[in-house]
């Protein structure tokens, strides 16, 4: 495993420097997006050359040139936080507690509280811009008795908060809609074509939100307009004119020029916000080529087999996986490179790396997919594990032989997906076998009692002790005697456990406190349980759930492009035969994952295709992520079978995987 340093060096050499490309470019059309606002806020139909002469003198003027200033600093703040916040696996809430919890994290209340303020910056600019009865928070009033009195310019406040309501609101939907979420193009263009092409959905998304925001926040300011009114009057000693319909009511926000300057104001914001993070999106994925193999010792972090292995940073990963998509399907030279041999020893240490980590994914996330299916099955029962061990599909079996294969000599390879998506493993014990967002939590009100003793941590004296992946599939540890199913695979007959003796441990009991408190919490479960709005919180959303199972598929599917294709070079240009001793490998972790796929796809809820909503900047790919991996996974195996033809006959495979492969041979599937 690579040291912190060296794992760090892709952030501080490469995705820093992207970022304020991005950042730098933001900037840069930063001048004629102002001009153009500036026109529109000013622009007038019954006098236009006044309108145009007036605009031209404010852009040159002092006020402007100190307004450009503090967008230019809103804009590198944004483009900081988008690097600070951005992700390239989701985080999809499977219930609406999960998305509350999500809401109310003091992380997001940072964001949230920088949005704020940075709104309230922007929609200073735009009343400086707007000029009129915007410009001053202030202005000199006479009284009844000629007394001059300072009085509140609810205009220019009413301007201020709208711009913090609307901050506020982005960075709450930029949760709800993941808008931190990074997603990969599968078709290669330039940064230009992609930033041309996406231009006017940004503007649509941005015009389209704001009327949606200040819509809210006309109906928010009506109902508590007059609370940050009395604030500002007393904290500056204002006053507030009598003479002047004030706004918090019908007939003051019943005023089309004030709308109309709300609307252009939040456009602006929001524009230049989605501007920033398309460009952050554009340049943070650019493909990046990396060495397969360096001559300097010092370097071979860098190369791809190393970085192929490494966890984080996640962007590191991905772009590497999609690096070796790209070349197994475009590079020769760099293919040749993959399948050489090396001097002295003439062993495929390229080609071993590469294809160990690749396996390792698809054999984590088959794994993922027979445990959520065995779960759903049972609705969150424990299932026995006496009679459901000895019986196991070709799927669960061969997987559990590859992940044991590849497994064997780097334990901690296979690819995790974030904690908001799946349940860590509990410190000192065995993990759960069922997967966290698709199950109800063991402290929730729902949690059974067979379902808290399934997941308790086991004796380590026990021969089932291990990490469990599924009610299926276990990992060996270390045990005193074997089980008949490690007699099945030696040969050997079954040992008695009565031969080789345990040591028993007394179970402690507990105190009557500790009694009288569990049965009090477990009477409050089962009260709250009854409750409707309970329910409506806690009940797991099996749409996400499915979502938040393939919410990481970008990594399998460039995997199996990848693998794919490097199979089918290797037909005509592999000269050493490196990849034929793992073809039985790979097409049985191929036919594995196909077979949990199927399995999977025969739920209510995983065949139903999301609608995606145009009218929010939020990358919605991660929701048909699973209908992409399906189709790849069915197009890579295709891809083999048809360069070997019958030749994969002489592939030692087991009869499940011959007959699902004969399929493929005789294009039925």
């Amino acid at each position: 495993m690579l040291s912190a340093e060296q794992s760090s060096w892709f952030v501080r050499k490469v995705i820093f420097w992207r970022a304020v490309a991005s950042i730098a470019w933001a900037v840069l059309l930063l001048p004629p997006i102002t001009a153009v606002f500036v026109i529109i806020s000013r622009f007038s139909l019954l006098h236009p050359i006044q309108a145009v002469a007036e605009c031209l003198s404010f852009l040159t003027s002092a006020s402007a040139i100190f307004s450009f200033i503090l967008l230019c600093g809103v804009i590198i703040m944004v483009g900081f936080l988008n690097l600070e916040y951005y992700t390239v696996i989701p985080t999809i809430a499977c219930s609406k507690i999960a998305l509350l919890g999500q809401l109310l994290h003091p992380r997001q209340f940072v964001n949230s509280l920088a949005h704020c303020i940075m709104g309230i910056i922007v929609a200073w600019c735009c009343a400086i811009t707007i000029g009129g009865r915007y410009e001053t928070i202030a202005y000199p009033s006479t009284q009844g008795d000629g007394s001059p009195q300072m009085c509140l310019n609810e205009y220019h406040l009413i301007l201020l908060l709208a711009g913090a309501f609307v901050g506020f609101s982005h960075s709450l939907l930029g949760v709800i809609y993941n808008m931190n979420y990074v997603s990969f193009h599968s078709v290669q263009q330039y940064k230009y074509l992609r930033f041309k092409g996406s231009l006017s959905l940004v503007l649509k998304c941005s015009a389209t939100q704001a009327l949606y925001s200040v819509r809210n926040y006309i109906v928010v300011y009506f109902f508590l307009g007059y609370v940050p009114k009395a604030w500002i009057c007393k904290t500056l000693n204002l006053h507030l004119n009598s003479s002047v319909h004030p706004l918090d009511s019908i007939a003051g926000l019943l005023d089309l020029s004030l709308l109309y300057h709300l609307w252009i104001s939040a456009s602006f914001l929001l524009f230049t916000w989605h501007m920033t993070l398309l460009l952050f999106r554009i340049f943070v994925t650019e493909v990046y080529s990396f060495p397969v193999q360096s001559s300097f010792t010092e370097d071979a972090h860098q190369c791809l087999p190393k970085v192929l292995t490494d966890k984080q940073p996640m962007i590191l990963k991905f772009l590497a996986l999609q690096d070796f998509a790209l070349l197994s399907q475009h590079s020769p030279s760099r293919r040749s490179e993959v399948f050489s041999l090396s001097q002295p020893g003439g062993h495929p240490h390229n080609w071993n790396a590469i294809s160990k980590e690749c396996l390792s994914l698809l054999a984590d996330l088959t794994q993922r997919l027979i445990a959520y299916h065995d779960t759903v099955a049972t609705n969150g029962r424990a299932k026995s594990l006496s009679t459901g061990s000895e019986r196991k599909t070709s799927s669960e079996s061969s997987v559990t032989s590859v992940t044991e294969d590849l497994m064997s000599p780097r334990p901690t390879l296979l690819m995790r997906t974030p904690a908001s998506v799946f349940a860590r493993s509990m410190v000192g014990c065995s993990q759960s076998p069922l997967t966290a967002p698709f199950t109800p939590d063991l402290d929730s009100p729902f949690a059974s009692p067979a379902l808290r003793r399934l997941t308790a941590p086991m004796d380590q004296c026990s021969p089932w002790f291990g990490t469990v992946q599924s009610p299926h599939i276990m990992r060996r540890a270390p045990k005193l005697w074997s089980t008949s199913t490690d007699s099945k695979v030696n040969g050997s007959p079954q040992a008695s456990p009565a031969s080789v003796p345990s040591p028993k441990q007394e179970p402690s009991k507990p105190s009557l406190l500790a009694q009288f408190l569990q049965n009090r919490k477990e009477q409050v479960k089962n009260v709250l349980a009854k409750r409707v709005l309970i329910m409506y919180l806690f009940n797991k959303l099996p749409e996400a759930s499915s979502q938040a199972l393939f919410a990481d598929s970008q990594a399998h599917i460039w995997a199996l492009e990848g693998l794919s294709y490097l199979v089918q070079s290797s037909f005509s240009e592999d000269q050493f035969g490196v990849v034929q001793t793992a073809l039985p490998s790979i097409l049985s972790c191929m036919l594995g994952l196909q077979e949990a796929v199927d399995r999977h796809f025969k739920l209510p809820h995983a065949s139903s295709k999301p609608v995606r909503s145009a009218s929010s900047m939020g990358d919605s790919t991660h929701k048909t992520l699973r209908f992409a991996l399906r189709a790849t996974l069915k197009t890579s195996i295709y891809r083999i079978t048809t360069t070997f033809g019958n030749h994969l006959n002489a592939v030692q495979m087991s009869a499940e995987h011959r007959k699902r492969l004969q399929q493929f041979l005789e294009y039925k599937e």
